[in-house]
Formats: structure tokens, C-alpha cells, sequence
């Protein structure tokens, strides 16, 4: 079987790292994987783990090159001659939809993102076959899009069970961490997003400089890097740290693969989206790990919160009711075993491996 994955870009991000993990254990059970995107930091991890990567533009919105790029992708697949085409945001599927009338490949899209509702959204309903990674997302396109339930798969996104582990950690990279940045007996907090405004680490800042009041030795690592077009919303972040006066607690650490070595020293990991999440990969990471999480009360956080259990709920945009919840999570005996032990019962990525397998070969046999 040949799969071709399609998505903007290659950098970090949950659907990003799902797609190489995808490539990875597809390559490892036969199945030749191909991803189309317009490049990133990921490309050489999908090449080094048997993968192949074609580099074309399915992330520029710009109309006047939409009929050569439909093209042109349309002669990249009429040469690869796949068996799927799996589509992962609306620009590719768009392009995918003009590009395979001729070739009439069958399609897979996933929905990822909660996106504004409207008929250029509605693209991601128009596949063969349609994955949600959380019954959210399958109530969403369901309600707005009227689509089809028989057409829908539930296939929650899969953390690897040998990467997210206490074993196998990199103690050079923690050891270095906790130097630079005096982590040493420190009360450690996480959110793990990339700096854009809908992830909404101004109001985890917020509340982290009034928590700080409280709790001296707390920090907050801001894990995730910024696109070119969020500096703006990054400068206004540094500023907010240094009017607050907690610039020597409160640390970007940028983009980094050590997500598993900085759970490990996280006590409470944050989620503060104010646009419902569709799955929220790193929050689900951090559970691995036994990190309790504190996300706000929309979108695919039902599927794994569970409070008093896993971690508790806040309101979007709310800091000084997230505030008053880290207080509480701190006073919560939290069993980290049970927190494990729900994410990689329900989360695994041998499930999600499986699952899209399943959805690929069901449409393949459709043919004959």
C-alpha cells in the first residue's frame, strides 16, 4: 500500500509530530509513505526514518497561483501513483480536490483544527473517509457540516509509549536545563504550545505572576516557537513578563524534541486555548508522564480531564480563575500511576497506527 500524506509545512507542531510517528511505524510494518509539504525542520526526521518527503507549495492561500500549483499536483501524483491520499489541512485538500478529478484517487482527510465555519472549512468533510481526533471535532462537522456519520472514525492521536516514558531519559539535557535556568528545588509549571495568540499564554502568564505571590520558588517554562508572523505577539509577551516582574520565572525555552525531559521536572502542565483544542497532543504527553493537566473547558479536553482525577477545568481567558485552579491542583494528592495508566490505555500510538490502517484498507477494498 502507498500513502500520500499532505500538510502545509513540517515544523512543530501536534499534527506535524502525528504525521512523522505516522511515517515511522507505517515504514516499520511495509507500507510505503509518502509526505507532500512545503518543507520544515521535520523533513529530515521523516527521510531518516524511511520516509519519502516531496517538497511542493500546499501552504501559500495566495488565489493567483492555485490553477499551476493544481497543476503540478496533479503530475506529482499521476507519477507517485498512490493508493491514498491523506489530506490534513484545507489548503491541501482544496489543491487535492481540483488536482485528483482526473485521477479520482481515494481520499482521507483529518480534522484537526477547529477552524472558522464556512464553505472553505467544509473541504475537510468532502473526503472518502473523515478522522476526528476527539468526539468534539465528530460533534462539530457534524452539526456544521452535516457530515456523513458513516464516513466518520474516531482515532484519537497517539503518543509513543517507548518515547513518553521516565525511562530513557536524556539527563545531559536535563542536567544543563536545571543549571542554566536555577531549577534546582523549584516549583516547576509547563505549557507547551507554540507562541500564537489562540494558545493564549498571556493569561497562563497572567495568572503565573499572581500564583507567584504566593509560591516563591515557582517558575514557568513557555515551551514552542513562533512563525515569523507571531513575533509581534511574542514582543508583547516579553513585555508583559517584564511589567509583571517575573522575567526571571517566567522562561521561553522556544522549540525543542525534549518535551519528555522537561515533563519530567513539570509539576502542573497548563493548557490555556481559548479556541477549542481538536486533540492537544502535548497535553496528553504530559500524562504519560503522570503530569496532571489544567486546560481550559472546551474542545477535546473532556476527552482527558477528568477533575480530581487527571487534572481540572478553567475558563478561557480566565487568569485569575486559572489562578485559583493551580492552587487547588496543588492541593490535590493526584496518583500519577492512574494518570499514566488512563493516557496509555486510551492514547497509545499502536492504536492510532492501527486505527488509520484500518480506515485505509477498508476504502482500498471498496475498489474491487
Amino acid at each position: 500500500m502507498r500513502i500520500v500524506q499532505l500538510l502545509p509545512e513540517l515544523n512543530e507542531g501536534g499534527v506535524e509530530r502525528g504525521v512523522c510517528d505516522l511515517n515511522r511505524e507505517f515504514i516499520k510494518r511495509g507500507i510505503d509513505n509518502i509526505v507532500i509539504s512545503n518543507g520544515g525542520v521535520l523533513v529530515d526526521q521523516i527521510t531518516k526514518d524511511g520516509g519519502k518527503h516531496v517538497q511542493f507549495d500546499v501552504c501559500s492561500k495566495n488565489l493567483l497561483t492555485v490553477p499551476v500549483r493544481i497543476f503540478r499536483l496533479r503530475k506529482i501524483l499521476a507519477e507517485l501513483k498512490p493508493d491514498i491520499l491523506h489530506v490534513r489541512s484545507r489548503i491541501p485538500a482544496w489543491l487535492v480536490y481540483f488536482a485528483n478529478r482526473v485521477l479520482k484517487i481515494k481520499v482521507v482527510s483529518t480534522v484537526h483544527g477547529y477552524n472558522s465555519i464556512n464553505f472553505y472549512s467544509k473541504i475537510m468533510t468532502k473526503a472518502d473517509e473523515i478522522i476526528c481526533g476527539s468526539s468534539f471535532m465528530i460533534e462539530h462537522i457534524i452539526k456544521h457540516y452535516n457530515a456523513p456519520k458513516d464516513k466518520i472514525n474516531l482515532i484519537p492521536r497517539g503518543i509513543d509509549l517507548n518515547d513518553f516514558s521516565n525511562e530513557n531519559l536524556d539527563q545531559e539535557f536535563i542536567g544543563n536545563l536545571v543549571s542554566k535556568y536555577d531549577l534546582q528545588d523549584k516549583l516547576i509549571l509547563t505549557q507547551v504550545a507554540r507562541i500564537t495568540q489562540w494558545k493564549d499564554q498571556k493569561t497562563t502568564i497572567n495568572a503565573f505572576a499572581e500564583f507567584k505571590k504566593e509560591h516563591s520558588s515557582a517558575v514557568l517554562l513557555l515551551v514552542g516557537g513562533y512563525r515569523e508572523d507571531k513575533e509581534g505577539y511574542f514582543s508583547k509577551l516579553k513585555s508583559l513578563v517584564r511589567e509583571l516582574g517575573v522575567e526571571k520565572d517566567v522562561i521561553f525555552l522556544g522549540h525543542t524534541s525534549k518535551i519528555k525531559e522537561i515533563f519530567f521536572l513539570t509539576k502542573l502542565n497548563i493548557s490555556s486555548s481559548y479556541k477549542p483544542e481538536t486533540f492537544g497532543r502535548a497535553n496528553v504527553e504530559g500524562m504519560f508522564l503522570g503530569v496532571p493537566l489544567i486546560g481550559t473547558n472546551i474542545g477535546a479536553t473532556s476527552d482527558y480531564i477528568h477533575e480530581g482525577k487527571t487534572g481540572y477545568f478553567f475558563n478561557p481567558q480566565n487568569a485569575e480563575e486559572l489562578k485559583d485552579i493551580i492552587l487547588k491542583a496543588l492541593e490535590t494528592k493526584f496518583d500519577k500511576a492512574f494518570i499514566s495508566q488512563f493516557a496509555k490505555e486510551n492514547f497509545s500510538l499502536d492504536n492510532m497506527v492501527v486505527k488509520n490502517i484500518g480506515v485505509y484498507e477498508k476504502i482500498v477494498k471498496s475498489r474491487y
